[in-house]
């Protein structure tokens, strides 16, 4: 009888429980932070541009109530029209602060901010009693986490692992986990076709390719364009000279005579200068019309995103090695990956 008792008691003092101190769970972000989440996450603001992106990709805006404030400069004016339902959106904040008081209006779930946010900032969300997460897209080394421009022993790898566990987790925090797998199980699939069809290249066979920027300014090693580069089956003439985002003489452009010149979507009129331009007309890529305007798939936003790995390589390859990409129809790919993934059609360019 008395242990019933108890049993009885027990139970109803549970009852009358918080509903908060049950329904919890302990992540762990990317910057190594272990973070108390609700159990059921229905309500985020969004602070970093790439974790708007893909929490767009895994149809998850219904549960977004606040964004940052240049979501439109940060993902491009053409983003809206993916996501339509962001310009209804309470915007507050950015990549390094943000407004305690509109933030806790917004009475949020989860803030998602990026791995190089100030500690400040943190803290002061924090104080608030709202969990902050903090997302890198990367896999870097302890020490290292936490920075805008970390060292990487293998950029290969903290990029590739970085994403896949940045999707996981960000789908596992707003309970989306199918659709980040779909995610990732899309981004391996363009990029083992590139991988399997260009494996057999040596090295040395490599087409020689170029980003060009406005301004004579392009990307080495330790940049992810280099990188896309690389997966595409080029060599990048800047990377065994220039480390990150730099600018070159013309000089050097004309000297590493590069076969084949890329130029990201944002900066068409480059396209226009390097074909009309005198100083331009030597060069290989010039001479022989391999001048390209990338689509907006391709363009990473600071970090890889999952279309730029899973279509943005595939059009790369198509380009350089067009011989091997006969029967890849671009648009069509494109089409479906906006199908699937942002619920309308592909409208830019191919």
């Amino acid at each position: 009888m008395k242990q019933r008792f108890w049993q009885a008691l027990t139970l109803s003092v549970v009852a009358l429980l918080p509903l908060s101190s049950q329904a919890s769970r302990l992540i762990t972000d990317q910057t190594g932070h272990q973070v108390t989440i609700p159990d059921k996450v229905d309500r985020v603001v969004v602070l970093q541009h790439q974790t708007l992106n893909l929490l767009v990709q895994m149809n998850a805006t219904d549960k977004i109530v606040g964004v940052m404030a240049n979501w439109k400069q940060q993902l491009g004016d053409g983003y809206a029209r993916l996501a339509p339902e962001l310009t209804q959106k309470a915007t507050l904040g950015d990549l390094t602060h943000v407004d305690p008081e509109k933030l806790v209006a917004l009475k949020p779930d989860v803030v998602f901010v990026t791995n190089y946010a100030p500690q400040e900032m943190i803290d002061k969300i924090s104080s608030l009693d709202i969990p902050v997460v903090a997302i890198s897209l990367r896999h870097d080394a302890a020490g290292e986490k936490a920075k805008l421009n970390p060292t990487m022993a293998d950029e290969e790898r903290a990029y590739d692992l970085g994403l896949r566990e940045g999707i996981a987790l960000i789908g596992e925090i707003v309970n989306k986990q199918p659709e980040a797998k779909a995610l990732i199980n899309a981004t391996d699939r363009g990029r083992r076709m590139v991988s399997d069809r260009l494996k057999a290249i040596p090295a040395e066979k490599r087409v020689r390719a170029y980003m060009a920027n406005p301004e004579l300014t392009t990307y080495g090693a330790g940049k992810y364009t280099g990188l896309m580069m690389a997966h595409a089956g080029a060599f990048n003439v800047a990377a065994a000279t220039i480390q990150g985002f730099k600018t070159v003489a013309m000089e050097q452009v004309i000297a590493w005579n590069p076969q084949v010149i890329f130029v990201q979507d944002r900066y068409p009129s480059v396209v226009n200068e390097i074909k009309t331009g005198a100083q331009w007309q030597t060069i290989d890529a010039v001479k022989h019309q391999r001048v390209y305007l990338m689509p907006d798939y391709a363009k990473a936003w600071g970090y890889p995103m999952p279309e730029a790995m899973g279509v943005g390589e595939l059009w790369m390859a198509k380009k350089l090695y067009p011989e091997k990409f006969k029967d890849v129809d671009m648009r069509q790919v494109a089409n479906d990956w906006y199908q699937r993934f942002y619920r309308t059609t592909y409208q830019g360019i191919d």
